[in-house]
């Protein structure tokens, strides 16, 4: 049984990683929080990740949190997928060149 990392995301931008790790310590051991920001301007971008010591506490934090108020805002809390299955998928490959069709 390993960690878990989880996305989280609709998070206040008045949060910090504190907050959130306060918050996710009910669910278990928190290893790690990482809010995402943005390179251009410094401001959070809503999302971040935590990542959980077991398996087991991340299921726990997505059944405890996910969907619940914090701060104001519905977070949602679910497993991360790994970047590089994202990057492969999705709508990401249709955006090539000659994929928009003729203009009118």
């Amino acid at each position: 049984m390993g960690t878990m990392r989880l996305y989280v995301g609709n998070i206040s931008f008045k949060a910090t990683e504190d907050d959130l790790r306060e918050l996710f310590t009910q669910a278990g051991e928190v290893l790690s929080v990482k809010l995402i920001k943005d390179n251009a301007t410094g401001r959070l971008r809503g999302f971040g990740f935590v990542e959980m010591a077991s398996e087991e506490d991340g299921k726990k934090a997505i059944d405890l949190f996910n969907g619940k108020p914090f701060m104001d805002r519905s977070i949602v809390v679910n497993e991360a997928k790994p970047q590089e299955k994202r990057e492969q998928g999705g709508f990401r490959e249709r955006r090539g060149p000659g994929t928009r069709g003729p203009r009118r």
